[in-house]
């Protein structure tokens, strides 16, 4: 007789889902599945909408992250209207997605993951969250809080809104920066420094502790996506796809964001509203590839800010004979991510230019169809639009950053299981592992959940016993 357990959901992560392991007749674990249980459908319903509403639209589907969509809306509008965007409005739009990268990393790291690793993965469940951490750590609760409002600060001054500015649009952005709006966010970044390079000092010597989730945490080769330049250096905003395989050794470089679609493909499993991306050249499943904090360390060359530099070097040593490849370094990539963020931030200020005007460029449709790629702070989105005639959405394809990991995830929770998951004996600590691994990849999942073809619909009618009286499928 095989055996089922069920975590329901999914806890300390953005968005709704369920993990279901499968457990043979020995008591061992067979397989692991992560279930998307929602549907938002962007797709779909963005359709007969003028392209030049879609960032707004779009940034609708996660109040985390909706800088990301923003971003990767408008470099998909600015296609279609084949406008290049003055050089203060980049400048503009590459400050707001560092602020987001620093305010969605401290929201990950801070709120949501250090409860397993400052309490412990097998600690009080009822004690296990932000505010435990905050009664035994007040301090560096205090640093996390203060860091992700920074990040949002930022998005504020700059935008006007922390949450849903309307302020990036297609051809670049409605509104230059202020002196003054400058002037406030300079005179915080040093205290933003401090703290993130106190919290990196905290944290490197605690990774040894987690040695069994280290070997267990969707570590296993794969293959890596991110974006950089054309000299290899770390990109957020614009760039290249490069992928990298296990040995860190380039499989595919200088993608542009057109030919995305020649690169990777998209599958569609029967259990999950979650699509599962993947690299043409090996097929689906085996085209696995992850992206990310983890993954842009991974696939490029440098940082090129010199504080996250040497952070650099040190997190390669965790594994020098290739990429490192145990998601449980997420976290570490995560906080080398935020003083990369703050750096450059602080040389996008410095620039004379980042007050300049103008800030967009008008211009109507000239194409009828546009794809916009940049870093999300999960990893590589990209918007896909065509329009008609009249300048209205005919189609849209998103695929999110949480997608592109969906194969990684789910391999990870099996991985993690067969380690800690036993049928004799299931600790409430093991079920918390299989639940932490898929924090490390930190998923977004209101924005990813958006299916390809026909939605599968499942309806049963249940008797007040419990008991299935009929079940309907399309």
């Amino acid at each position: 007789m095989t055996k089922l357990i069920t975590i329901d959901p999914v806890t300390r992560i953005e968005g709704h889902s369920r993990i279901t392991i499968r457990l043979d007749e020995h008591g061992e674990v067979d397989i692991a599945r992560l279930h998307i249980t929602q549907f938002r459908g962007f797709e779909k319903f963005v359709e007969g909408r003028p392209f030049q509403e879609m960032p707004s639209l779009t940034a609708r589907t996660c109040g985390i992250c909706p800088i990301s969509h923003l971003l990767a809306s408008a470099k998909a509008c600015d296609e279609i209207m084949a406008v290049r965007i003055p050089e203060s409005a980049a400048m503009l739009r590459r400050l707001i997605n560092y602020a987001q990268i620093i305010q969605s990393h401290a929201l990950s790291f801070f709120h949501l993951s250090s409860p397993d690793l400052l309490l412990g993965m097998d600690s009080d469940p009822a004690l296990r969250h932000i505010l435990g951490v905050a009664a035994k750590f007040p301090e560096l609760a205090k640093d996390g809080i203060w860091l992700r409002k920074f990040g949002q600060q930022i998005i504020e001054l700059t935008s006007g809104k922390r949450i849903h500015p309307s302020w990036i649009v297609p051809g670049g952005v409605n509104q230059a920066l202020s002196p003054e709006a400058r002037d406030a966010i300079v005179v915080q970044l040093s205290q933003a420094l401090a703290i993130a390079r106190k919290t990196l000092d905290w944290f490197k010597p605690v990774i040894s502790r987690f040695q069994d989730e280290i070997d267990s945490f969707a570590n296993f080769p794969s293959l890596f996506m991110a974006l950089v330049s054309p000299d290899g250096t770390i990109e957020h905003y614009d760039g290249s796809i490069r992928i990298v395989d296990a040995q860190r050794r380039i499989v595919a470089d200088q993608i542009a964001a057109c030919d995305y679609a020649d690169t990777i493909g998209e599958a569609v499993e029967a259990d999950s509203y979650l699509k599962s991306p993947y690299f043409k050249l090996l097929g689906y499943p085996q085209g696995i590839y992850r992206v990310g904090p983890l993954a842009r360390l991974n696939v490029c060359e440098r940082l090129g800010t010199p504080l996250a530099e040497s952070e650099l070097g040190q997190f390669r040593a965790l594994q020098p004979d290739g990429a490192v490849l145990s998601s449980f370094h997420y976290h570490c990539a995560r906080l080398i991510e935020i003083l990369h963020a703050l750096e450059r931030v602080g040389e996008l200020l410095a620039a004379p230019e980042i007050l300049g005007m103008p800030v967009r460029a008008i211009a109507n449709p000239n194409k009828r169809e546009g794809i916009g790629v940049s870093e999300a702070p999960r990893g590589t989105l990209i918007h896909h639009y065509r329009i008609d005639d009249n300048g209205l959405i005919s189609w849209a394809n998103l695929i999110i950053a949480t997608g592109h990991n969906n194969l990684a995830m789910n391999r990870g929770i099996t991985q993690v299981a067969k380690r800690f998951v036993k049928a004799a004996k299931i600790s409430e600590g093991a079920l918390n592992r299989v639940e932490a691994v898929i924090r490390c990849f930190d998923p977004c999942l209101s924005c990813s959940t958006h299916a390809l073809g026909q939605m599968m619909l499942r309806i049963e009618l249940v008797d007040p016993a419990g008991e299935m009286l009929d079940c309907c499928e399309r």
